[in-house]
């Protein structure tokens, strides 16, 4: 009876093991990602260049959104059967650390396996756990200065009066064009934090220590950041509206200046016909007294993970094509998705000039900045971080003491990450 039993649990431990295996290796690469005209448009390109090469091996790209990829992996590493998971996903560069450090045994660990020379120190810094390389870049969430080049010629600027400037000069100037145009020099959405976000990696700062400890109540580059942004609220240089929709109004309908954000803005930009030739690119202001401050941040982007699994050297293989320029110079026209691939901006879509932004080569200038942006610290808790600092900026707008805010700020992620 002992034997029949021991027979019995050495069965059960087998199947548990098979449900929990790896999709068989089948020379198929499935990938999962999001939206049809950037990301899954990219990938196609890359499977139809991949296929020159290799006929044979089948690409299907599955259009899956962002939350539901996490989702799917959380219910996969929890039931141990990572085959429903796809050999390749993208994910949103500021979850990808909270992503692999819950669910490790979920992402391949590419470090030895995959070439990041060429890619943005900045970039590569997202997917990186405990030194180790756990993402392949893709694209550029670099920050730009955006401005409306007639607006500032009718109150006596040009687009490099804006460039390598501080928060303090760029009051200074955002004062003088409104009083002489009537227009606010930048709007967003409140209570967002994108500004604040963009402002605080400009440094190199974060809102977490190396240690993966909350830094929110001693930290004074942010609260240098909140006293920049709370300035030019107060002074009407920047305007917050409530909505998204009502942040693209204020570009589209000309009622702003310009704006600093990542530089899939100018997608939209690039969109509003009856402006060509109005626009330029800088890049943007710093902080005047943080240590470490630079003109240059970055705001969303996304790397693709590799799920382990058989699979995993014919889909490291195929994302060659993520250091190949000339796949970069292919997504560029249709996509305007941009690389954070530093050899890409030789290609000649890069270096062309835009006439829309005044013969600028815009896309061989992001990458030039992307260069330049310093790294900064998201881990596990990045979301949790961002939404308390969006209610201690909220409350010090209303009047409240931004020490005090930050404080309670930094108690209510201490609670989220148990402590």
């Amino acid at each position: 009876m002992k034997k029949i039993l021991s027979m019995l649990l050495v069965v059960v431990m087998l199947l548990g093991l098979g449900a929990a295996a790896f999709a068989a290796e089948d020379g198929k690469i499935t990938i999962w990602t999001w939206d049809p005209k950037f990301n899954i448009a990219a990938m196609n390109i890359a499977a139809d260049m991949y296929h020159v090469d290799h006929p044979d091996v089948e690409i299907e790209v599955q259009e899956v959104l962002s939350d539901d990829i996490e989702q799917n992996v959380a219910t996969a590493a929890t039931a141990g059967d990572l085959s429903t998971l796809p050999d390749i996903m993208l994910c949103q560069d500021n979850s990808f650390q909270k992503m692999v450090t819950n669910y490790p045994e979920v992402y391949t660990d590419l470090t030895d396996l995959y070439d990041f020379e060429g890619f943005g120190p900045a970039k590569q810094a997202y997917s990186i756990i405990d030194g180790r390389h756990y993402g392949i870049p893709f694209d550029a969430g670099t920050v730009v200065g955006a401005y409306r080049t007639d607006y500032l010629e009718q109150a006596g600027y040009t687009i490099d009066d804006l460039k390598d400037i501080t928060w303090d000069r760029l009051i200074e100037i955002g004062k003088d064009v409104k009083e002489k145009t009537g227009y606010p020099m930048f709007s967003g959405q409140a209570g967002s934090v994108d500004a604040i976000m963009i402002m605080l990696q400009s440094c190199g700062a974060s809102m977490f220590n190396e240690d993966g400890s909350v830094n929110l109540k001693d930290n004074e580059p942010l609260k240098e950041v909140v006293a920049d942004y709370m300035a030019m609220v107060e002074a009407g240089v920047f305007v917050e509206v409530n909505s998204w929709d009502e942040y693209i109004g204020t570009l589209s309908n000309g009622s702003v200046v310009g704006t600093f954000n990542g530089c899939w803005i100018l997608a939209t930009i690039l969109s509003l016909d009856d402006q060509a030739g109005k626009w330029d690119i800088t890049n943007m202001p710093k902080l005047a007294n943080a240590e470490g401050a630079t003109n240059y941040s970055n705001n969303g982007g996304s790397s693709w993970a590799i799920t382990q699994g058989t699979d995993v050297d014919l889909a490291v293989d195929f994302m060659q094509m993520y250091r190949n320029v000339e796949f970069y110079n292919a997504i560029l026209p249709t996509t305007s998705a941009i690389a954070t691939f530093s050899p890409a901006k030789e290609g000649e879509a890069y270096s062309a000039p835009s006439e829309f932004f005044n013969g600028t080569p815009i896309f061989a200038t992001i990458l030039e900045f992307g260069e330049q942006v310093p790294s900064n610290i998201t881990g596990a808790y990045y979301y949790d971080a961002r939404n308390a600092v969006s209610t201690a900026v909220t409350n010090a707008m209303n009047g409240g003491d931004i020490d005090a805010e930050l404080a309670t700020a930094e108690d209510t992620v201490n609670f989220a990450m148990g402590f």
